[in-house]
């Protein structure tokens, strides 16, 4: 008798872009993480410019090690605007208005905000990402609930 081989569990695509996401929107060089016998293996390599861009990632996954390329879409952690005056999630993940439950949240409608000052922190993986502020603006309306999921791209803050 000849046996078949068991299935491979394969980690699953889903998660695979979140962690992506997750470095993307952080400044890490490399991470690794290991689920039921497989690893994933992420490494920012520097472009030509000094700045590392989510373009210059590269993905390899391994069970017995095999490899793909990947070219993450996610946005960096910083307030990237589509519209000049919203705030777009720049991954996917349960935003948190606030540093802590029950803490104020980190603005307010009707307050200026400085460039670079945190808005947000979006949640992925366990990971805690903030999400700063990119130009000096007025807070005109927040569009989500902390705690709230959400996604890649949807408007999370309005400015004036």
């Amino acid at each position: 008798m000849s046996r078949e081989p068991e299935p491979v569990n394969a980690m699953d695509p889903q998660q695979i872009k979140t962690l992506i996401d997750a470095m993307a929107a952080s400044d890490l060089a490399e991470m690794e993480y290991s689920q039921d016998g497989w690893t994933l293996r992420l490494v920012r390599h520097e472009s030509a410019s000094t700045s590392p861009t989510p373009d210059a990632l590269r993905t390899s996954v391994g069970a017995p090690r095999r490899a793909a390329a990947a070219r993450p879409t996610a946005a960096p952690a910083h307030a990237e605007a589509t519209s000049a005056a919203e705030l777009h999630a720049p991954l996917f993940g349960v935003v948190h208005l606030g540093p802590a439950p029950g803490e104020p949240p980190f603005v307010a409608v009707g307050q200026a905000v400085k460039s670079g000052q945190t808005l947000c922190v979006i949640e992925a993986m366990k990971v805690f990402n903030e999400v700063r502020a990119e130009r000096d603006a007025t807070l005109q309306a927040v569009l989500v609930t902390s705690g709230q999921e959400v996604e890649a791209g949807q408007a999370l803050m309005r400015f004036a």
